[in-house]
């Protein structure tokens, strides 16, 4: 179920959140996840498939990668508050964006993939 806040943008729980963006048992995706860490945690652990725009660039204005232009947005983080944030500034431009309550950290204990920067299990949060 996906949650708003006060007209803000929507959020969704991990496994609703895998599922719109392709990682869950039911999964039909129709979002892309858009993860907003920093690269030294993006090298760390991510979902196989996330796009990587950085919450720095984000706030600097800096636009999304291609794969993730014009189609929904699954925001996340490490934990969901840098998501937040990111997903009300894409929301104020247009996108249409949910942010991922819990993060990676709960999308990792969920059991749902991670992925480091070459193709292996992830570690770290």
């Amino acid at each position: 179920m996906m949650y708003r806040r006060n007209g803000g943008p929507g959020r969704a729980g991990v496994r609703e959140a895998a599922a719109r963006t392709g990682h869950g048992a039911a999964a039909h995706p129709d979002a892309v996840l858009v993860d907003v860490r920093e690269t030294r945690e993006w090298r760390a652990r991510h979902a196989p498939g996330a796009v990587h725009p950085p919450l720095s660039g984000i706030v600097a204005g800096a636009g999304l990668p291609s794969g993730a232009q014009a189609r929904p947005l699954v925001v996340v983080c490490r934990t969901g508050n840098r998501s937040r944030q990111a997903a009300e500034l894409l929301a104020a431009r247009g996108a249409e964006a949910v942010d991922v309550i819990g993060g990676m950290r709960d999308r990792a204990g969920a059991g749902l993939p991670v992925v480091d920067a070459h193709g292996g299990n992830g570690s770290g949060a």
